[in-house]
């Protein structure tokens, strides 16, 4: 990844999520630098736009952040990976996550890719008496990307940290 798209993704979901803090306390971008290096690392896609992507994949749904800010600092491809992951708030929950799932199936792979990366991280972070509740959200991601190609082992990778932590 550029040196300068990291650095800016960095600086701009740091800011944007300044405020938050994950259940256990941490600061909430610890997660959406988890997620950029699951997909970095684990799952071993290195693209730039991915990674920013990666960073940035909460901060329209999460802050005072929309497309058009993503898509003036980071460009056209960051901003639609952005949007794909990003759920329609003002709908009710039933509805708004099947037009999220709707929205996931149609979008860029790129997008499946980062939501695996998010399900990854926050399936590894989850305590361990709500892994198993954890396991349809996990279920549904595995379906909606059971037919991409590039997605087979990343699918493999996040299947195999559930096997392991839901037998513990």
């Amino acid at each position: 990844m550029s040196n300068s798209l990291w650095q800016e993704a960095s600086a701009f979901a740091s800011n944007a999520h300044a405020r938050q803090t994950r259940n256990d306390g941490t600061p909430y971008v610890s997660h959406c630098f988890r997620v950029a290096m699951t997909v970095d690392i684990i799952f071993g896609f290195d693209n730039s736009e991915v990674l920013a992507a990666a960073l940035l994949h909460d901060t329209i749904e999460d802050c005072d952040v929309d497309y058009d800010d993503i898509l003036e600092q980071f460009g056209r491809n960051v901003a639609d990976y952005v949007a794909v992951m990003t759920k329609d708030m003002r709908l009710e929950e039933t509805i708004r996550e099947i037009e999220y799932d709707k929205q996931l199936a149609e979008g860029p792979w790129q997008g499946r890719l980062i939501k695996l990366a998010d399900v990854y991280d926050n399936f590894s972070d989850i305590q361990e008496d709500k892994r198993r509740g954890f396991v349809e959200k996990v279920q549904r991601v595995l379906l909606l990307t059971e037919n991409d190609a590039e997605l087979q082992g990343s699918r493999q990778k996040l299947q195999q940290l559930v096997d392991e932590l839901v037998s513990c």
